[in-house]
């Protein structure tokens, strides 16, 4: 299918690996300009060289730590009027929450709700203008289900989440759009450093915890990054223009809802 983006320009947070590389990819395939980003500039210009090889697609690498107004200024300085803008980041570590203070608590939502807010504050205006946007914010299954450990990244995407529900219909008669892509169990490396922790933790195998996990998914599998960036693309194409403020759950059936 064309998406009806060749031209655009994409700015994907946090796109050096794993779910914002794939999405990075896959806006890459479809046409777009594409700027990456993120903070080990190793890995992050083999991301750009890869992808420019394998699609043929103008590709800006930004090194820079999207939580902070220096590194937003950067991605912004490198794609002035973006078309599109995938809000991706890191969130925090697992962590117990009688173990959080206030600064981790602070940072957490620094990472998880200012920033993406921060970014569209930044670019949403001008696409009005221009009549086109397509903003995708990456949260997580764990918005809607906990997931020990995870209580102040869930409550930081949760909270992103309530913000932008306000937000989303200001620009939509302009063509902007606002959506955020929940993904599940994917197999990436954070995933899988989960998994360690929790062998490691418990004294068996990685295969078996993994195994574990699979069991409580409907699909029998993890996502792959692949099938999240052919989501992404998807959302910021010329066909998704009347999908607008929707959490669209990539999860393999796993969190059971009947709406």
């Amino acid at each position: 299918m064309d998406l009806g983006i060749s031209g655009r320009k994409a700015i994907i947070c946090a796109s050096s690996e794993g779910l914002g590389r794939a999405s990075a990819f896959a806006l890459a395939q479809a046409g777009c300009e594409v700027v990456i980003n993120g903070r080990r500039n190793e890995v992050l210009d083999q991301a750009r060289t890869e992808i420019e090889e394998l699609t043929g697609a103008k590709v800006t690498a930004v090194a820079a730590d999207v939580s902070t107004p220096e590194g937003q200024e950067a991605l912004i300085a490198a794609c002035p009027a973006p078309d599109i803008l995938v809000n991706n980041n890191g969130g925090p570590p697992r962590k117990d929450y009688l173990d959080l203070d206030r600064q981790a608590m602070i940072e957490g939502v620094i990472q998880n709700m200012v920033t993406p807010i921060e970014l569209i504050q930044a670019v949403a205006p001008s696409m009005a203008e221009r009549g086109f946007g397509r903003i995708v914010n990456v949260t997580s299954l764990s918005v809607l289900m906990p997931i020990e450990g995870l209580d102040l990244s869930s409550a930081a995407r949760a909270g992103l989440t309530a913000f932008l529900a306000g937000v989303r219909p200001i620009h939509a008669a302009r063509g902007v759009t606002i959506n955020n892509l929940l993904p599940g169990k994917m197999n990436t490396k954070r995933l899988r450093g989960g998994i360690a922790a929790g062998a490691k933790a418990r004294g068996v195998s990685e295969d078996a915890i993994a195994q574990a996990q699979i069991e409580e998914i409907p699909a029998k599998r993890f996502g792959t990054a692949e099938e999240f960036g052919n989501a992404c693309a998807f959302l910021c194409s010329q066909h998704a223009g009347y999908i607008n403020g929707q959490n669209i759950l990539m999860d393999g059936g796993l969190f059971p809802h009947a709406f």
